[in-house]
């Protein structure tokens, strides 16, 4: 039988700004001829574009994956992810252990890492609608051309994209600490890192659809760092080194005062 005991959870905030133009797909059904061939995917009630946490998740997952080289060991769709096989790998594996592992797996752990859906807010709507002159509702469209390399004919197609210069958020990730059958949950401290990291790869990488191609940069502002205490929920959460970090980057020098101080907030002791 497993005893898990959860110590509290850390709450990271942010926008995400789209430097380049930004497709995160959606569904084509209904598209008429002569239309965009590949569309961003919308909000049904604002028809607003916004990213998917799965999208945000999977991508920074996959990242981490190639840079610890873990073995590409399960197929997913016409691709391969890594997961763990056994739990003696998976006692380990901060990946797995942080984003999850498939619900058939006997010895899996509850999932650290929580990734909402982050939209555009009110605010930013406004602002594109008063300042740009899109091709559709919040978005441009890009027109790009293949060529045959053996006829050298034209093939012209369309990618719907959200303009560089677009703000998201707030971006909300939610990691939880956890003391498993009695173990220190300072562990679970010290691999939120694995979150961070995850964060810095997707900076210096690209975010959807077409990132060879240009689209997808994406930068991170106005970070925030707070605590829920497992011991005081119901209390409003503390917030954790400076008010608000401008970038990534200054998140990332103050690293190690952050992760003092979430564990001394949870009550633990550092390893």
């Amino acid at each position: 039988m497993r005893q898990v005991e959860l110590k509290g959870r850390v709450f990271l905030t942010f926008d995400i700004e789209a430097v380049t133009g930004l497709h995160i797909g959606g569904s084509d059904t209904g598209i008429e001829i002569g239309g965009v061939d590949k569309t961003v995917i919308r909000d049904p009630l604002t028809n607003r574009p916004y990213i998917p946490g799965s999208s945000f998740k999977g991508k920074m997952r996959s990242l981490l994956e190639k840079y610890l080289g873990l073995k590409q060991n399960q197929r997913i769709g016409q691709g391969f992810i890594h997961s763990c096989q056994d739990e003696e790998e998976y006692k380990t594996c901060r990946v797995c252990q942080v984003f999850g592992v498939p619900g058939e797996r006997k010895f899996g752990g509850p999932t650290r890492l929580i990734v909402r859906d982050t939209h555009m807010s009110d605010e930013e709507a406004e602002r594109i609608a008063r300042l740009a002159r899109t091709d559709l509702p919040y978005t441009e469209v890009k027109t790009e051309v293949s060529i045959d390399r053996v006829t050298s004919a034209a093939n012209p197609r369309q990618l719907e994209r959200v303009p560089a210069g677009t703000t998201f958020g707030p971006a909300e990730l939610v990691y939880s600490v956890y003391s498993v059958n009695g173990s220190s949950p300072a562990q679970d401290v010290a691999w939120l890192k694995t979150v961070i990291e995850g964060l810095k790869l997707l900076e210096d990488d690209y975010l959807g659809g077409q990132g060879s191609r240009g689209s997808g940069k994406v930068r991170f502002h106005n970070i925030q760092v707070r605590v829920r205490r497992g011991t005081a929920y119901l209390e409003d959460p503390l917030s954790v080194g400076q008010e608000t970090y401008a970038s990534l980057d200054d998140l990332v020098r103050d690293w190690e005062t952050i992760e003092s101080a979430i564990a001394q907030s949870l009550g633990i002791a550092q390893e």
